[in-house]
């Protein structure tokens, strides 16, 4: 009895053998000039057409000939990092990730990433470096690389997706019609049934009363029939004249549909590799700009430039509605109460961090926002609670005052504290609100009666 055969998940699908095939010659001798001298390397794989023998059925295999291509196909498309083989698309954070090749010694870059709280991609090519000890060709940040192939891409697609939805909007134009023109040959053949049941009702003997009766009821089935498809076909017709679809905003849509949250960097990558072969990436040191060759498939290529960033320069800033708060705020106003109200209005540092006294201070000094008025208490203005403490009264009642209009009260913007002027405190309409304007009074009417007698 013969053994049984491997599992195949066992198999090694490199090897012909197992698909009960011999094959000889399927490596090659190759000779270098190097130096002067010639150099042979072997192993060096032949592609299966220039197998020199290659025998099918030569014995039992323990898989199919077509399996065999199969696992092979696969295996093509899993080699990653190959020259000429397929670019990585498996996801990441990284959107050209096996993508980019350096302009100056033709390896694929390398991907790191940099950042603890947002992990930013960094391509450089460093196997020049590692494997011979040579100093770097270059390097440099993803983020804006990345953004200018995605519009570079955008741009590309854009032409392509007004002509797939004039041709969308042309297929469903066409397919309204045939089946308006379905409706209405049903709607002639209903009819035309319906003529043939009424004659068949006028031909009968009326004293053949179960033959009138059945005829009579095909007859009502058919105007039935005739009904149900005269409102399908009115159901179909358009309602108002067919325009041409405005498509002027579908670059703003297609931007919007890269930048969704649900599409997945790997939707990303695939898109880009299904329109870029290669990119080829150099650096301008005089003008500190990223050259980017892209080689798009079907032959075209395209140039981009980025900037680079100069020292210091990165993509956590903070941003210019809370830097507007401070410049509004720091002319009255101490630290403790500008951080307190960003983060009432649920504003962010740079980093996504809240706000203390000491973040708004160190920001002021970094962008030149001098100290704050209120600093000296010259007694102009005042808080709220300084107000309150002012008149002896409490916050509730302070605030019965500015709801009332007594007190004007001014705010840089909604949520900032509220800035009351001392001097507004010494009208005498503040006093005679505290006095019982805003309580309830009891007076005594000469017209109203007495509850009780004078006995």
């Amino acid at each position: 009895m013969g053994a049984d055969p491997l599992p195949q998940r066992h198999l090694c699908s490199e090897e012909p053998f197992y698909a009960g095939v011999y094959a000889y010659g399927k490596s090659e001798m190759r000779i270098e000039i190097v130096e002067g001298r010639a150099r042979k390397s072997y192993g060096h794989g032949r592609p299966l057409e220039e197998w020199e023998v290659l025998l099918k059925d030569h014995h039992e295999g323990y898989i199919d000939w077509g399996e065999f291509d199969r696992n092979q196909a696969q295996l093509a498309s899993n080699a990653y990092g190959l020259v000429g083989g397929p670019k990585s698309g498996r996801g990441g954070s990284a959107l050209l990730s096996g993508l980019i090749t350096c302009g100056r010694c033709g390896r694929r870059l390398a991907v790191a990433y940099t950042g603890r709280c947002s992990r930013r991609p960094v391509y450089r090519c460093d196997r020049p470096n590692q494997m011979l000890g040579r100093p770097r060709c270059l390097g440099f940040g993803g983020s804006r690389i990345e953004a200018a192939i995605a519009r570079e891409v955008l741009l590309v697609v854009e032409p392509m997706a007004i002509e797939a939805a004039l041709e969308a909007e042309r297929r469903r134009m066409e397919s309204r019609d045939e089946r308006q023109r379905i409706a209405d040959l049903e709607l002639q053949q209903a009819r035309y049934e319906t003529s043939l049941a009424e004659r068949r009702y006028a031909a009968c003997d009326p004293d053949h009363r179960l033959i009138a009766a059945q005829l009579e009821k095909s007859w009502e089935a058919s105007l039935q029939r005739v009904k149900a498809c005269e409102a399908r076909l009115d159901g179909l017709a358009p309602t108002t004249s067919v325009q041409t679809p405005d498509l002027s905003g579908l670059a703003n849509d297609l931007e919007a549909a890269w930048n969704a949250p649900g599409v997945t960097m790997r939707s990303r990558q695939q898109l880009l590799r299904a329109l870029v072969t290669d990119i080829i990436a150099d650096i301008d040191a005089s003008t500190r700009e990223v050259i980017l060759t892209v080689h798009w498939r079907g032959g075209q290529h395209s140039q981009l430039r980025v900037r680079k960033p100069k020292s210091g320069e990165h993509g956590c800033r903070t941003p210019e509605d809370a830097l507007a708060v401070m410049r509004s705020m720091a002319s009255r106003w101490s630290d403790e109460d500008i951080a307190a109200s960003l983060n009432r209005m649920g504003m962010r540092t740079g980093q996504g961090k809240s706000w203390t006294a000491h973040r708004v201070s160190s920001l002021r000094r970094v962008h030149g926002i001098w100290a704050y008025r209120s600093a000296e208490k010259t007694g102009e203005w005042l808080t709220l609670s300084e107000a309150a403490a002012k008149l002896g009264v409490s916050h509730h009642r302070m605030r019965a005052l500015l709801k009332a209009g007594v007190v004007i009260a001014e705010q840089v913007m909604r949520g900032a504290p509220h800035q009351i002027r001392a001097s507004d405190l010494d009208n005498q309409r503040v006093g005679a609100f505290l006095d019982g304007a805003g309580r309830p009074r009891r007076g005594h009417s000469q017209n109203q009666p007495s509850m009780f007698s004078d006995t």
